[in-house]
């Protein structure tokens, strides 16, 4: 599981935004996954890279001790893990994630 844990590890350090969900920007695979691509595209986000979780059984698995989160889809923003789709929502509606985005360079 380590070869996992250090992509996981590579992917968020080396990315401003990484959002961990089922399927793609273009075509999410689930309602909670499309909700978090809906609202980083409302904030402005530029710099997304996205990890479909459903293409590898050991990524969907180790995601979520990384984190120690049980859900997906799952947002990282400078190497910190941030929250599901929920907490995004809830920090889109109140302004911080704009901040968020802004403070890790992600926003145009």
């Amino acid at each position: 599981m380590s070869d996992v844990q250090d992509f996981i590890r590579e992917t968020v350090t080396s990315n401003p935004v990484v959002l961990f969900m089922k399927g793609t920007a273009q075509f999410p695979q689930c309602g909670f996954s499309g909700r978090a691509i809906q609202v980083l595209k409302a904030s402005g986000v530029t710099k997304l890279v996205t990890v479909n979780v459903l293409d590898d059984d050991e990524v969907r698995q180790g995601i979520k001790e990384f984190s120690n989160w049980p859900t997906i889809p799952q947002l990282y923003v400078g190497g910190e893990f941030v929250g599901g789709s929920d907490i995004i929502a809830e920090m889109y509606e109140n302004g911080e994630l704009e901040t968020t985005l802004k403070e890790a360079g992600a926003l145009a």
